[in-house]
């Protein structure tokens, strides 16, 4: 995955003038994602709750070598899937389900600007990461 650090994010997020900008630059953010395994739109993978198609997976060979990907048929969702990863990128999996996001998420300000079923679906992206990082933790232990 080559994604922004969470720094260069939020400087780039805030120098967007307006939430028109800021809706551009989040799909573009989407777009840059790492093409996902073919395997990532089954079921197994897919987001409950969101009202997009939405898919994550959480691949690891171990503790520590944390591989994220994710897909959604909504742009702008693509984008919040790029922007949790760039949170989440670089850490083990006990370091995802241990992190709280909504500190940084707070500083981006999603959650003014974003509908309510978005920023439902932000929280559910959240939960099914984790709940992958943490069955992925089960099968090494």
């Amino acid at each position: 995955m080559n994604l922004l650090d969470k720094n260069t994010l939020l400087k780039n997020f805030l120098r967007c003038e307006n939430w028109e900008e800021k809706y551009l630059y989040i799909i573009t953010l989407g777009n840059n994602l790492s093409p996902a395994p073919n395997n990532i739109h089954s079921s197994k993978f897919l987001v409950p709750g969101c009202q997009s198609k939405t898919w994550i997976m959480v691949l690891t060979d171990n503790h520590t070598n944390v591989q994220l990907y994710g897909d959604s048929n909504s742009s702008i969702v693509k984008g919040i899937i790029a922007i949790i990863f760039i949170i989440y990128q670089g850490l083990t999996l006990k370091e995802i389900i241990k992190l709280d996001v909504s500190p940084f998420i707070k500083k981006l300000n999603l959650h003014q600007n974003l509908t309510f079923t978005r920023t439902q679906g932000l929280g559910d992206i959240i939960r099914t990461l984790r709940k992958q990082a943490i069955c992925n933790m089960t099968k090494y232990h």
